[in-house]
């Protein structure tokens, strides 16, 4: 089935759904980019989100081991399964993936992610991997490119997510992508984005769950002055807030998405020296 991603969806009688956000990647050169940026083996276990008209799903398995293509549109379940009906190492599971247990469907053991993701949902599902009992080894996604480049620190402010994921990932931005690779062209440029899993945290924290308890307090108020946001996130006053703050040599008045994530580890250290001093 080799046909492109317009003419299966009108031979399906497939309207795309703007409240599903789906733009479908239509375009060779980009597809084969896109999976190129993921350097998948014959080893490798690939999940792909939004798996549309198959058009990705296709390319991947070419190189993978097996796929786990996930779609929540059922109109579209024909077309995939007529299309991969003969195709042995594709499997198609048909649900939301933030509703899915990925360490549950898998088991055990590595896998990349590779997805087109609608832009309204990517932060949703690239927060649902790093949560995840089982995180990948590796997140090639599609997404609006201003939010690309703050999940990868270009941009200035930061916020919560583009601190999570720095702190999860090596994160960069392969390629920017022009509305034209996509059916229906989106009003707005994407990019591709590729984040390596860290073995081990890139800043040194007494945990995990301590630095995301301070960055999380940090971020409840984010258009408040640090010292403020800290103490409501972290149910304490202002001053012991304003204190802390200073101890890990920053300014009180500065604003959540200021700090860069190694001033996060340190207020995290401090903030966990405190906690267990008290």
């Amino acid at each position: 089935m080799s046909q492109s991603p317009k003419a299966l969806l009108e031979q399906y009688q497939v309207q795309p759904k703007k409240s599903l956000g789906q733009h479908f990647m239509h375009d060779p050169g980009t597809l084969a980019k896109l999976v190129a940026a993921a350097e998948i083996t014959v080893a490798d276990t690939v999940v792909e989100v939004g798996a549309g008209t198959g058009a990705l799903t296709d390319k991947l398995a070419a190189q993978a081991r097996q796929v786990y293509a996930i779609e929540i549109d059922t109109r579209l379940r024909s077309l995939l399964e007529d299309r991969f009906d003969d195709i042995d190492n594709v499997y198609l599971v048909f649900g939301d993936i933030l509703k899915l247990d990925i360490a549950a469907l898998l088991g055990a053991g590595d896998y990349v992610v590779v997805a087109n993701v609608p832009y309204y949902i990517s932060s949703a599902i690239l927060w649902h991997f790093i949560e995840s009992r089982l995180p990948p080894r590796r997140l090639v996604l599609t997404m609006q490119y201003e939010v690309a480049e703050r999940i990868v620190g270009r941009a200035g402010a930061q916020n919560l997510l583009s601190v999570a994921a720095q702190f999860y990932g090596r994160t960069r931005i392969i390629s920017k992508l022009s509305p034209a690779v996509f059916v229906p062209r989106p009003n707005i440029n994407s990019a591709i984005v590729r984040i390596d899993t860290h073995t081990q945290p890139p800043v040194d924290v007494p945990g995990t769950a301590a630095f995301f308890r301070v960055l999380r307090a940090g971020f409840s108020q984010k258009r408040k002055q640090l010292k403020n946001s800290l103490a409501s996130g972290l149910g304490m006053k202002s001053r012991p807030a304003e204190r802390l703050l200073r101890e890990a040599e920053i300014d009180p008045r500065r604003r959540a998405e200021t700090l860069s994530l190694e001033e996060w580890a340190r207020l995290t250290r401090k903030a966990h020296s405190e906690k267990d001093g008290s």
